[in-house]
């Protein structure tokens, strides 16, 4: 088996497809439209994001709506993307649990995501 994509539900994917093209720079896939939307890369695996009606955000730490999964992305510097993340529409949590080795933050659909130190 070979993984060729992720999809996240939300209420608005074109909206979130944006905040992840800027935050990762993956090109959006021509097909995307207000119902499903998607970025790719190179090695041909895709994000998708798809169109929920009455999406409820995940509420991580709270297990009320459980994250159900969340993307890990590695980074050269913890702060710089952590501040260019929250500057395109990220949130950070209060709960941090990763001691400074990694940093969860919040997508604008509300899904948790963490930033890793990418290995040297």
């Amino acid at each position: 088996m070979k993984l060729t994509a992720i999809t996240l539900d939300c209420s608005d994917p074109e909206a979130l497809a944006a905040f992840y093209r800027q935050a990762t720079g993956l090109e959006v896939h021509p097909k995307s439209n207000s119902d499903f939307a998607g970025i790719s890369g190179d090695d041909g695996l895709l994000i998708g994001f798809q169109r929920v009606d009455d999406h409820r955000a995940p509420c991580w730490p709270d297990r009320a709506v459980p994250q159900q999964l969340h993307l890990d992305f590695a980074v050269d510097d913890l702060d710089e993307a952590e501040a260019l993340l929250l500057e395109l529409g990220a949130t950070k949590p209060e709960y941090q649990p990763g001691g400074g080795r990694w940093r969860v933050l919040n997508d604008p659909a509300g899904h948790p995501f963490c930033l890793t130190k990418r290995p040297v």
